[in-house]
């Protein structure tokens, strides 16, 4: 970012959302936003407790096991798809349905069919990642060099080796980048989850932070959430900048 010419160092513009975040906690216009410096105390005084650490482990395993579904099933059905004109005919208006619309109406069908569990969750945090990686995961499939299906099919490659070797490693690319958006679409489908289906994990704390107006512990939980989801995010852009030059191959 420049200002007035001159380059700012990497994220200065969250310095100024700090700052102006600061600045109405100290005004106190409302009890819903207090200072972000009795956030961060707030958020350093329960870090460590049981309570927090037990709602990190919930929360955790419900999303890796939810994005882990989300990416061993949507990677394939979008190498598929791309690859199978009949078969992306059958599954290409139910992908984009279920991306459009509005998931979270879906959770008392799932709390019905699967109980009150974290089978539900996970299945929640599945469907709201899913769909657009499947969606890459086609998109990279169809741009890719058709001369290297040519080539596999040449040197007597069978299917599975022609989908692991070329077609995998050709939409590479896409697909990491629809992992990338899918992790943040499985975030809030942990959360919803869990304030929908059982209250636990950091459902639960945002519930019980809510409720009794402990409004520090509240935003304290929620900037863990997002540091952990802008993390993830990077990490993985990150990795798809590294692999960028496949698409250059291509």
């Amino acid at each position: 970012m420049y200002l007035f010419g001159y380059k700012l160092p990497g994220m200065s513009s969250l310095l100024v959302w700090g700052a102006l975040w600061e600045l109405i906690g100290r005004l106190d216009l409302t009890f819903f936003v207090p200072p972000l410096s009795k956030v961060i105390a707030t958020l350093f005084s329960i870090i460590g407790t049981p309570a927090f650490l037990s709602a990190l482990g919930d929360t955790a395993y419900a999303f890796v096991m939810g994005v882990l579904f989300a990416v061993v099933i949507g990677v394939p059905v979008g190498i598929l798809m791309g690859k199978n004109r009949l078969l992306d005919e059958l599954l290409l208006p139910w992908v984009n349905i279920f991306l459009s619309a509005p998931l979270t109406a879906l959770v008392p069908v799932l709390m019905v069919l699967f109980g009150f569990g974290v089978t539900t969750i996970i299945i929640t945090t599945t469907l709201f990642a899913i769909w657009i990686i499947i969606l890459n995961s086609r998109a990279g499939v169809m741009q890719m060099n058709r001369s290297l299906i040519e080539m596999a099919h040449c040197f007597g490659a069978s299917p599975l080796e022609a989908f692991t070797k070329i077609y995998f490693w050709a939409a590479l690319p896409e697909i990491l980048g629809g992992i990338r958006i899918g992790v943040i679409r499985a975030v809030k489908g942990v959360i919803i989850g869990q304030l929908l289906v059982s209250i636990v994990g950091f459902g639960a704390l945002f519930e019980l932070y809510s409720s009794n107006f402990l409004m520090s512990h509240f935003w304290a939980v929620l900037v863990v959430l997002f540091a952990l989801a802008f993390t993830i995010s990077e990490l993985l852009a990150w990795l798809e900048r590294r692999v960028a030059f496949y698409a250059a191959k291509r």
